[in-house]
């Protein structure tokens, strides 16, 4: 018995050296990633490069709007396609449903214990995983404390949530504020920036079965932008444009002149280090943020391989370390403020957050619990091209340029000309 025990203690030895030899080789030879953001190239030069010294990586950036033209021949030819990639939220389901990528169903499985759901959920299709991502990007409203105290009588997220709980209390409270403020408080600046929350409302995807469904929640979207601008809830102007930003900076002005008091944004995790921190400085502290009407994500970054990479090895190995690996995210998290997809490593540091510019909230952990409500299943390949479109369709609406049905109809028309649904 007792040498059977030591056979077996010798088995495991010699199985136990392989697997280092079959890890360290894992972890070895040269990798091409491509990537949109300088997110990777952080990861390459910092963290995932000094810990695989055995890897040599060729890195190569180029920006959002180029990149699918520069990754799409490549990966169609085989030619010159990189290993490893970043895929932008907008467009990666295109990938992940393109049968072009590599399966990465065998990591997922391994790690989706401690992983969020709704990051693998975009990665998925038809059972198998095709990208993952190391952060979440649930979406919040942010509001302006002074102004929820003045028209609210508080400036507590729980209290301020109550006013916003649903799509009718949202509008409610819209009305709310016009009534208290002579007409000088809007809900929002842009009737744009409901989209995402409308669309984190639905229950079906925008194709089913071969055909286009436009859910109802879409649909209550495409009448609240009517009704915002209507009655003047919104301050009329859009996003992303200079009116907007001066929205965050309380230096908004009507056709008039007259001062627009803005209570609220709807933006993700990088909102408020990307847009609000640095576009309205002198409101730090005057800022706070609740869950809103409906749960909701706007942005992300994925990683992916190409199917026909000669180092699927360390390709899985640059994805898995990048995107669930335990100890990197925490000093990511840490170093950059990124809320990340780990659940392990969110639970571990979200109680150790004060954000100054939201008046001390912890933020980290108020969008913990909102991405575990975050749905990533109804994403599809074709969402881009079809909410282009929809778009359209509601702004002519919301200008009086056409009758609702009218705008529904001309949007089934253009989706089924341009798509086929």
């Amino acid at each position: 018995m007792k040498k059977i025990l030591i056979a077996l203690v010798a088995v495991a030895v010699l199985f136990s050296g392989c697997a280092k030899k079959d890890e360290a080789k894992a972890a070895s030879g040269k990798l091409v990633v491509w990537s949109f953001t300088d997110e990777l190239k952080n990861m390459v030069d910092n963290y995932y490069g000094p810990a695989h010294p055995a890897v040599q990586i060729e890195y190569s950036l180029t920006p959002t709007d180029q990149f699918p033209n520069k990754l799409d021949p490549v990966l169609a030819s085989g030619q010159g396609a990189p290993d490893v990639f970043a895929l932008e939220d907008s467009f990666v389901r295109k990938y992940v449903e393109s049968g072009l990528l590599l399966d990465l169903t065998d990591i997922a499985n391994e790690v989706r214990g401690k992983m969020l759901a709704y990051p693998i959920e975009v990665g998925t299709y038809n059972g198998k995983v095709y990208g993952l991502s190391w952060q979440a990007t649930p979406g919040a409203m942010f509001y302006r404390r002074s102004l929820a105290k003045k028209y609210l009588g508080t400036d507590d997220p729980a209290e301020v949530q109550k006013y916003v709980a649903d799509l009718g209390k949202f509008i409610e409270t819209a009305e709310l504020l016009k009534s208290k403020s002579n007409g000088s408080a809007v809900i929002v600046s842009s009737v744009g920036d409901m989209f995402n929350v409308y669309k984190g409302a639905r229950k079906d995807p925008w194709v089913v079965n071969g055909k286009l469904v436009v859910d109802p929640s879409m649909i209550s979207y495409m009448e609240t932008a009517k009704v915002l601008k209507d009655k003047g809830y919104e301050g009329r102007v859009g996003q992303w444009s200079e009116g907007w930003f001066a929205g965050m900076k309380g230096e908004l002005k009507n056709e008039s002149g007259a001062a627009v008091e803005v209570f609220s944004y709807m933006l993700p995790t990088w909102g408020l280090h990307y847009v609000l921190k640095p576009n309205a400085p002198n409101t730090s502290g005057d800022w706070a943020m609740t869950a809103g009407p409906a749960p909701y994500r706007w942005g992300g970054t994925w990683v992916g391989a190409y199917k026909g990479t000669k180092n699927v090895a360390a390709a899985k190995d640059f994805i898995k370390y990048v995107a669930t690996d335990d100890g990197f995210l925490e000093r990511w998290a840490k170093d950059t403020g990124d809320v990340v997809s780990n659940i392990s490593v969110m639970n571990k540091i979200k109680d150790s957050y004060a954000e100054p510019f939201l008046g001390g909230q912890n933020h980290y952990a108020a969008f913990a619990k909102m991405a575990e409500t975050v749905d990533g299943k109804l994403t599809q390949g074709t969402d881009q091209a079809i909410e282009a479109l929809f778009q359209e369709a509601v702004t002519a609406y919301q200008n009086g340029e056409k009758g609702k049905d009218a705008a529904l109809a001309d949007f089934k028309s253009q989706v089924n000309a341009q798509l086929g649904f």
